[in-house]
């Protein structure tokens, strides 16, 4: 049986690049989107010329509910999740004295609120399991700040610390949880 993998923010980027080629590779990927869906839909076709099949689900995952919904229907369809990929987020290049509450909410909703929601909702069904992976898609600029984008570093430090603190509370479950933080240039797609 193939190991389920669910990718946020899988329509373009890094995430495209992550849920391509685990395809590639033979896992069962649902590739999450936004507002994205031609690029998702785009995904899709190019897999499926290859005899490749991956579901897109259109979530916006700042939103509970969203969440919820689309791990409900990842697990209705395949029983379980082995690996959450969470890689939506946002950017926002802007000076600090100009970030308004609402850049400053949207930046900490999508990038921070939509990591709590999606693994809360995934750690419930790898405990029953008592395995699983998570992926927290963070940032250099989670670790050394970048001017001119105080909103998004604090984001990614933020999953930085939520990555160290629950991988010390789901070790003893056999959940593994890790944060990659790739460069800006660090990945190519087509």
């Amino acid at each position: 049986m193939k190991k389920v993998v669910l990718v946020t923010g899988a329509s373009r980027g890094i995430g495209r690049c992550i849920a391509e080629n685990l395809a590639i590779e033979g896992y069962q990927v649902i590739a999450n989107y936004y507002k994205s869906k031609k690029e998702a839909e785009g995904l899709k076709e190019k897999l499926q010329k290859q005899g490749i099949e991956i579901d897109i689900m259109q979530a916006d995952l700042s939103k509970k509910e969203d969440a919820i919904k689309l791990v409900q229907f990842v697990i209705e369809k395949y029983k379980k999740i082995d690996v959450l990929i969470n890689n939506a987020g946002i950017a926002q290049t802007k000076l600090f004295t100009e970030i308004t509450d609402q850049d400053w909410k949207n930046i900490m909703n999508t990038n921070l609120n939509s990591v709590f929601y999606m693994t809360q909702q995934v750690v419930k069904n790898m405990l029953h399991y008592h395995e699983g992976c998570i992926i927290n898609i963070s940032s250099i600029w989670g670790m050394t700040g970048a001017s001119c984008e105080v909103a998004y570093s604090v984001s990614k430090a933020a999953i930085d610390g939520l990555t160290k603190a629950l991988a010390k509370e789901l070790a003893p479950s056999q959940i593994r949880v890790n944060s990659v933080a790739p460069r800006n240039d660090s990945y190519r797609y087509e």
